[in-house]
């Protein structure tokens, strides 16, 4: 398994934001965590990448504990975060943003068709391509949410963690970051996705997690979201 996560907890001051938080990925997997606003998705990411730090539990990643580290250390071991705030450098170009994402400022094994360097990124992208040496900050939402994946690829992540990548973007942006995501994961990225657009999540995930108030309520197949009204009723709709 590629990423193991048991009974994790964790606060915000006395706030008990996760309670006993368990969820796998298994390799080449792409995973949606669902639920409505305010559950701890966010929380989750936050803690699996080590910016929350959590009270007690465990997140195994190949076999390492990865509770406890920085999320330099976790980032380094192989994670990549996507944060909803996307995060560019809006003065610094397209390419400058690529490149700060490499693990040590510089790219390990660049002939490898595995490695992601910055022509993948581009052949992937190509939006980004067309762009490379405009500022970060003169992207659309869409260009500006590929930017922050690319950025986040660059380091070779064997997992990505994304948090809400089709916020505030237009439906044909949508629809493209949601290409994106696919074609990542079928270049062999596993990813944890949350997503509130539930067509998109169920149109990639491989399974789903659906969150309660901090803590995972259950475990189901796409089609099962899909077509479950009570289902739905109980962890998405208002």
């Amino acid at each position: 398994m590629l990423l193991q996560v048991k009974d994790l907890n964790a606060h915000y001051g006395p706030s008990h934001v996760l309670q006993g938080i368990s969820l796998n990925i298994a390799d080449g997997e792409l995973v949606a965590l669902m639920g409505r606003n305010g559950m701890g998705k966010s929380t989750t990411l936050k803690t699996i990448m080590g910016l929350v730090k959590p009270t007690s539990g465990s997140v195994l990643f190949q076999g390492t504990e990865m509770a406890g580290l920085s999320p330099y250390q976790i980032a380094r071991a192989g994670i990549g975060y996507v944060p909803e705030e996307r995060r560019i450098f809006p003065d610094l170009t397209v390419l400058d943003n690529l490149m700060l994402g490499i693990k040590g400022g510089k790219i390990k094994n660049p002939n490898d068709p595995n490695t992601w360097t910055i022509e993948r990124i581009f052949h992937h992208f190509p939006k980004l391509a067309e762009r490379t040496h405009q500022p970060g900050g003169r992207l659309s939402g869409g260009e500006q949410q590929m930017l922050a994946i690319g950025r986040s690829l660059m380091g070779n992540p064997k997992l990505l963690l994304i948090d809400e990548p089709s916020e505030g973007l237009a439906p044909i942006m949508v629809q493209e970051v949601r290409n994106v995501l696919e074609e990542i994961n079928k270049a062999g990225v596993s990813v944890l996705l949350v997503e509130h657009n539930m067509k998109v999540a169920l149109s990639l995930a491989h399974r789903v997690y659906l969150m309660s108030k901090a803590c995972i309520g259950c475990e189901a197949a796409p089609v099962e979201v899909r077509d479950n009204h009570e289902l739905r009723a109980k962890y998405l709709e208002a």
